[in-house]
């Protein structure tokens, strides 16, 4: 990192239910705190539940992530969880100018798993979200060359992934498959994440899911609009010797101060902003979420 002052920005991420009938209770999980890093430190943080939570706890999840569990036992007919934090973000390693083949990457991970407390072996195994998918190795594939320099390889592989599909909000759902996204050639950042942490765990690379908040500019001439960001999704990819690398298929490039951290794990599930279980409300709901990341 250089001696820059770091970037200030205050983050407020509303989200809104309307059952059609009333929820008798619901159970819900939030990761809805930053992540304290070498170059990001949460300054100040509240989350504010209504109504009001019959029970909550504030605990730190097996990847380090800070998570909310929360239950409403009483009969409701919405839910609002407000979140509102001052962060600051500073520049990260940068990567370095040469990197091993990526098959000397895979083997190390093979031969001694361990490389730090993380656990980056952890991050090689299919998940529901992210399952084995000879698809997704076949799109790998032409990125992977013998004897390919891993970040040449890995950056290879997110500018394809940004050229070749296009960003369609409302194209897909949590659960649209990998080889789904492969075929319509569409979806939003949560799709090229889950693809190309597929393609690299295909490879025998280690990769994980990143949850977070990206500082979008307007365009020239128009004022930033309050509310009109979004959740983001990227990937980090393991070097050994160097640590996690953060690439964003869907804006094709490295993370850099514009990317707040929220959470990390091997897919959405992990690191998802909110979710949770109803009993009641109906066989539909109307979600609304607001977000705005605002530089000080």
């Amino acid at each position: 990192m250089d001696a820059r002052a770091p970037e200030v920005y205050t983050v407020e991420h509303e989200t809104r239910y309307a059952y059609r009938v009333p929820v008798a209770q619901s159970w819900q999980l939030a990761h809805l705190a930053p992540r304290t890093l070498p170059w990001q430190r949460v300054r100040a943080h509240e989350l504010r539940i209504e109504p009001q939570a019959d029970e909550r706890r504030d605990e730190t999840d097996s990847w380090g992530n800070a998570t909310t569990y929360f239950g409403l036992h009483t009969a409701h007919e919405g839910l609002r969880v407000a979140m509102r934090c001052l962060v600051e973000v500073g520049d990260r390693p940068a990567p370095p100018q040469a990197a091993p083949a990526w098959e000397r990457v895979r083997d190390t991970l093979r031969d001694d798993p361990a490389q730090d407390d993380l656990m980056p072996a952890r991050l090689l195994q299919p998940t529901q979200l992210v399952p084995w998918c000879e698809a997704a190795n076949a799109y790998a594939a032409p990125s992977f060359a013998p004897g390919r320099g891993w970040l040449d390889a890995v950056l290879d592989l997110m500018h394809r992934i940004h050229a070749d599909f296009r960003f369609e909000p409302g194209s897909t759902t949590v659960s649209t498959a990998i080889d789904e996204v492969l075929v319509q050639r569409r979806g939003v950042c949560q799709d090229f994440a889950h693809l190309m942490i597929g393609c690299l765990r295909g490879q025998g690379l280690a990769a994980r899911y990143v949850s977070g908040y990206l500082l979008t500019r307007p365009p020239p001439g128009r004022p930033r609009l309050l509310g009109a960001d979004v959740s983001h999704a990227w990937v980090a990819a393991w070097l050994p010797g160097h640590g996690w690398i953060e690439f964003d298929p869907t804006n094709d490039g490295l993370a850099d101060r514009r990317y707040i951290v929220l959470a990390w794990g091997t897919d959405f599930a992990d690191a998802a902003p909110l979710r949770g279980v109803l009993v009641g409300g109906g066989r539909s709901h109307r979600m609304t979420v607001e977000v705005s990341v605002i530089p000080s």
